[in-house]
């Protein structure tokens, strides 16, 4: 009935009922899109610019292949200031997201690596037309590969969650990405994400090409964003990525990768080192993973309710919501964009977020 309600409507400004989410936030969705880091790692290893572009578009394909058995349910919204960090060493990376505004929700990353640095920030448009629900990202993808001096950047695609109101759902993504080398202007790539067709067997796939500066082809590519990427002449050609097994009774699971499994795990020794504000210590989000719905919806309303209460008196007082992770920056053109400002880490180290003042989400 929510749904019927709200056609046509941005959804993003609807609460929904707990039983719609998955117990994983936004903010850990886009640290999810680093489950196929070894991909950049591969890149920063490669001489020839065209071909680190060839697995740099294999990276970008890759953070849509966790969504393919996800359809049922959205991630929760994270609350103003709220924040996050995964810190994988057997990856060999660190990454940090915060929720740095409400009114667009925007989420800010960033992750760092010997190998590479990737950040973006994200918000999101989206339409429910009755049958099917349209979630259009708005943003930029950045990567980085310092011992290259590489800058790279892409925009994401539209997704769509069709047959929203039945037990049938199902997700597919369309649009073009297209990837450019900001430092280097001598091949770019294009990669389509194709719209399935009811006369077509072309769901799920994408094609493209990177392309020299003159528009000639340097490599082909093809395959499907759940199933892999592929380099070369069709059928056939080279297999460039390939997503990972899903774990046993993923079904059950939400439809969780392995790596998507890990990301709440909260040992005594992380709890210690956590700011107040990190998205594992969110009891809405635990109560659901641990199955207790009645519990999770209410401290759900509870913390809604209390991002309310803070924006109200902000208003009221005039004050302005300062991120504390990230800061926000403006070219000439009037195109804002958010970046780490590095104190994470480096608080997080000395004197350490035990030993600091947090402020209060839930």
């Amino acid at each position: 009935n929510i749904l019927r309600n709200n056609i046509g409507k941005d959804l993003s400004k609807v609460s929904m009922p707990v039983q719609l989410n998955e117990p994983l936030n936004t903010l850990q969705r886009l640290c999810e899109e680093l489950e196929y880091s070894s991909l950049l790692d591969q890149a920063s290893r490669i001489a020839d610019p065209c071909e680190r572009m060839v697995y740099i578009a294999a990276f970008a394909v890759s953070a849509y292949s966790s969504t393919y058995h996800r359809a049922g349910c959205k991630p929760f919204n994270p609350v103003l200031g709220e924040t996050y960090e995964c810190e994988r060493p057997d990856r060999g990376f660190r990454f940090i997201s915060e929720q740095v505004s409400h009114h667009p929700p925007i989420s800010a990353c960033h992750a760092e690596s010997e190998n590479f640095a990737f950040w973006q920030d994200m918000k999101w448009k989206n339409k429910f037309w009755g049958k099917s629900l349209e979630i259009v990202p708005v943003g930029t993808v950045n990567v980085s590969l310092p011992r290259f001096g590489d800058h790279f950047e892409w925009n994401k695609v539209t997704s769509c969650i069709h047959n929203v109101l039945s037990g049938q759902r199902w997700i597919e993504h369309y649009g073009e990405v297209l990837i450019r080398n900001t430092q280097d202007s001598s091949c770019h790539c294009k990669i389509t994400f194709c719209k399935a067709k009811y006369w077509s067997s072309n769901v799920h796939e994408v094609q493209g090409a990177v392309l020299s500066r003159s528009g000639r082809v340097l490599h082909r590519l093809f395959g499907k964003w759940h199933e892999g990427l592929y380099r070369g002449p069709t059928p056939g050609g080279q297999c460039i990525w390939k997503p990972n097994s899903m774990p046993p009774d993923h079904e059950r699971n939400f439809g969780f990768t392995q790596f998507a499994l890990e990301l709440n795990e909260l040992t005594a020794e992380l709890k210690r080192s956590l700011p107040s504000t990190d998205t594992r210590l969110r009891p809405d989000q635990r109560y659901l993973e641990e199955g207790n719905i009645q519990a999770a919806e209410a401290q759900k309303r509870r913390i809604e309710q209390l991002q309310r209460d803070r924006r109200k008196v902000m208003e009221e007082n005039n004050i302005v919501h300062q991120a504390r992770f990230f800061r926000r920056q403006t070219d000439s053109s009037g195109k804002e964009w958010w970046v780490t400002n590095n104190t994470y880490w480096r608080l997080r180290a000395e004197p350490g977020y035990g030993n600091m003042d947090g402020a209060v989400l839930w």
